[in-house]
């Protein structure tokens, strides 16, 4: 992170590969916010197609969109870790370069937290279909989610999270299987509840051909994530299949 930390300013972390087909409306998305102190950091993991083209024709005429490259292809992992790097903003919000934000995202979003002191915050979302042209239901989270919890369940969805590095401090994105899952457990693990706000402010893309192998992807990185910081084999074990069971029933209809 630079060194000065501007407050008020939202990050928002977006990582981009082979994204030239969304990336154009996930960056409207975010400009038609009602809350407009915010920088928008797109780190391009080497796309081939037209990802930095789409990115930088919106950047010459709103500065707020940032572009950066990578000279190699590192992963979304890294990618995140880069745009965090580059970022100044009080608060950091994440954005996948498919997913979209409802106008009125942050605004809400910034000032629940502020009035629970939040380090953490999450929101509902919507899934969608990969042209847009369907969606689906209302996707439930809990009220709080402690240390604990958050261990046998993943609703954080990424797109929804939101932390102020003015109460949780500093931080990098552990370069694990689950990245993002793991930063949620190391913030809250600090001793900082996860809150969520019960209204309907993100549009997650299903990409139809990839979500089922997704799925499975995701599970096992899940897994790896629990063993990377150290739980025990049955520990492990025990939070998984609550973590299973919370995944079924969050996807078992769209």
């Amino acid at each position: 992170m630079a060194e000065a930390m501007i407050d008020g300013l939202v990050s928002i972390i977006t990582p981009a590969y082979q994204a030239a087909r969304f990336i154009g409306e996930t960056i409207a998305s975010v400009r038609a916010q009602t809350y407009g102190n915010w920088e928008l950091i797109i780190v391009d993991d080497q796309s081939s197609d037209d990802t930095c083209d789409v990115v930088e024709r919106v950047a010459t005429v709103d500065s707020r969109v940032k572009l950066s490259r990578h000279a190699a292809n590192r992963g979304p992992v890294e990618a995140r870790d880069t745009a965090l790097t580059l970022s100044t903003g009080q608060y950091v919000a994440f954005l996948d370069g498919d997913d979209l934000w409802m106008p009125q995202k942050l605004e809400r979003q910034l000032s629940y937290m502020r009035s629970r002191n939040a380090a953490i915050s999450y929101t509902r979302f919507r899934r969608m279909t990969e042209d847009g042209s369907h969606v689906g239901r209302l996707i439930p989270i809990p009220k709080t989610l402690s240390y604990g919890q958050l261990l046998r369940n993943t609703a954080m969805a990424t797109s929804t999270v939101v932390i102020d590095r003015a109460i949780c401090g500093p931080f990098r994105m552990p370069m694990t299987a689950c990245d993002d899952y793991a930063l949620w457990l190391e913030i809250v693990r600090r001793g900082y509840k996860s809150y969520g706000l019960d209204e309907d402010l993100m549009r997650y893309r299903v990409v139809s051909s990839s979500f089922s192998r997704n799925k499975r992807k995701y599970a096992l990185k899940v897994w790896r994530t629990y063993r990377d910081i150290g739980l025990s084999l049955p520990h492990a074990a025990w939070c998984f299949a609550n973590y299973a069971g919370h995944a079924w029933l969050k996807y078992r209809r769209f």
